[in-house]
């Protein structure tokens, strides 16, 4: 059984402030990198960036896709589709659709690990609560207190946009 946790406007509404949040919290930086986890984390990502953009006008809001195996229990290539030496010195918004126990983003990590950053933070639309790494969202869209059996997706599909508690 499927059920509707956010419609598109409810969505709309998330990504719109989380985009204030992040210029809130990196308003004096001239930079800033939404790097967002493909797929729907690097959907979600290009749709913060350009409502970022929008509002931070003056900061350029650029935007990293970052490649890995979600369902992979270890990683052998994690590949990001700019330079990593020019993300170097810069804040960088880590970006993922749904936060379960923060193995992905954990992994999603470690091209970042190899140069100095200003600053990581992460962004995720639905946060589950389920920590089994040290990994807290920064900007989070929703809570949500599920079991392991229950499966959260978001879509950001123009014929079925929304996120859905399966």
């Amino acid at each position: 059984m499927e059920s509707l946790i956010l419609d598109k406007k409810q969505l709309i509404q998330k990504i719109n402030r989380i985009a204030i949040e992040i210029y809130e919290h990196n308003f004096q930086e001239p930079e800033i990198v939404i790097a967002g986890i493909a797929p729907n984390g690097y959907v979600f990502a290009s749709m913060l960036q350009q409502e970022l953009a929008r509002i931070a006008q003056g900061t350029n809001v650029s935007l990293v896709k970052i490649e890995l195996d979600k369902g992979a229990t270890t990683q052998t290539s994690i590949a990001t589709d700019a330079p990593l030496e020019t993300l170097a010195h810069k804040v960088i918004v880590l970006v993922d659709d749904v936060l379960n126990t923060g193995r992905v983003l954990a992994y999603a990590l470690q091209p970042f690990l190899s140069i100095y950053t200003k600053k990581i933070q992460t962004a995720v639309m639905i946060d589950r609560s389920h920590q089994h790494y040290p990994i807290v969202a920064d900007f989070v869209g929703y809570s949500l207190a599920t079991t392991f059996k229950e499966h959260v997706e978001v879509s950001f599909d123009e014929h079925r946009f929304g996120a859905f508690l399966h």
